[in-house]
């Protein structure tokens, strides 16, 4: 029996089991067996010894957005608006082929777009290239899937199983659970919170599944036999998602006001341009970028050019990208906050040399680095 045989039993008896207190072990097990079996699937083969054509562009820009959607949902036509790249868009489905990139130049920032072919159920096991359509998505920032909305929910819940089996998780944070192997001591179990899905036993259980005997795991939060999964194999992405619903046209005013109020969704239509600058302004939202910008004493600040960092980054990141000798030389910086770009709100931050600097957590900061 091979790999996809197993993974399809397993899924037939975890659909036909009911799930009570008396079955939990068994469905971990299960869980388990099947995220085991999922993996070894994306393994890539060892026995092909002839190489493929290139799949992926090299990463470029301050960020990266990748475009996941059915076939004949507009992916083209979006990233033919919103870049100066022209993508191949006809009525016929399959139209783009390979991995079609594009930049975004937006408040400053170069956002690098990738146009995916389209990907068809079954996309996880390899069907229509869909293992490196996939493989492209998990190096992304965010995941803009492209939806029609003409088609309702089935696409999205399609697409969302799709990436889900291969360790993508869309708009879910990483679960707060310690996990760490040891060479010997047993399994040392902890939890900080009051578990109600998962059971000292039942951690065992999944471990030894695993082949895992000598482990330290705590728990911080409540989380489920999937998410304990999820740390113990440790590949898995977690990445926001914007849920894009295309061809708003096409479709009433009461349906295209349900679509819009779903969390994490934005409704747009490529052939008559509606919602696109909202659009963006999401995007920018979820890659969570600062704009930082540089000022000499005694001048005004330069908003010509800025520095694009990701969320959580230090003023000694900022030294780094200006140049890699500033920040061994760094003494202090002094930092103004604006306030969505309107009020600044004077904020001085004098860091010591030992470069500890706190994050920069402002909508845009305008600050002097000096040594």
């Amino acid at each position: 029996m091979g790999i996809l045989e197993k993974i399809s039993e397993i899924e037939k008896e975890i659909a036909r089991t009911q799930k009570n207190k008396a079955t939990e072990y068994h469905l971990g097990l299960l869980k388990a067996k099947l995220a085991k079996y999922r993996a070894q699937l994306l393994e890539p083969s060892k026995s092909s010894a002839v190489k493929g054509e290139g799949f992926d562009v090299m990463k470029s820009g301050d960020a990266r957005v990748a475009l996941i959607g059915f076939p004949s949902v507009g992916k083209s036509t979006f990233l033919s608006l919103m870049t100066s790249t022209a993508s191949e868009a006809a009525s016929y489905e399959f139209t783009t082929l390979t991995c079609i990139p594009g930049v975004i130049e937006y408040k400053g920032a170069n956002i690098q777009l990738l146009d995916l072919p389209g990907i068809i159920e079954g996309a996880a096991q390899g069907k229509g290239r869909g293992r490196q359509v996939i493989a492209v998505a998990r190096t992304a920032d965010v995941v803009i899937m492209m939806l029609d909305a003409t088609k309702g929910e089935v696409q999205r819940c399609l697409l969302e199983r799709e990436l889900e089996s291969v360790g993508i998780r869309l708009n879910k944070s990483k679960p707060n659970i310690y996990f760490k192997p040891k060479k010997g001591g047993g399994i040392s179990f902890n939890s900080t919170v009051t578990l109600t899905q998962c059971s000292e036993k039942l951690v065992q259980l999944i471990l030894h599944e695993y082949k895992i005997f000598n482990a330290e795991v705590l728990f911080r939060e409540d989380c489920s036999p999937d998410e304990f999964i999820d740390v113990i194999v440790g590949n898995r992405v977690y990445m926001p998602c914007l849920y894009v619903y295309n061809k708003i046209d096409q479709i009433s005013m009461e349906e295209v006001d349900r679509l819009a109020r779903r969390p994490h969704s934005v409704v747009i239509s490529c052939g008559m341009k509606l919602n696109l600058d909202y659009l963006l302004e999401k995007l920018w939202e979820y890659l969570a970028l600062t704009c930082i910008y540089t000022k000499k004493r005694g001048q005004r600040p330069d908003f010509t050019d800025a520095i694009i960092l990701r969320k959580g980054a230090s003023v000694e990141h900022v030294c780094h990208r200006i140049h890699r000798s500033l920040a061994s030389q760094f003494k202090y910086a002094l930092v103004w906050i604006l306030e969505n770009l309107l009020s600044p709100s004077h904020a001085s931050t004098h860091l010591n040399s030992s470069r500890n600097c706190s994050s920069l957590r402002s909508v845009c900061a305008v600050g002097y680095i000096f040594g």
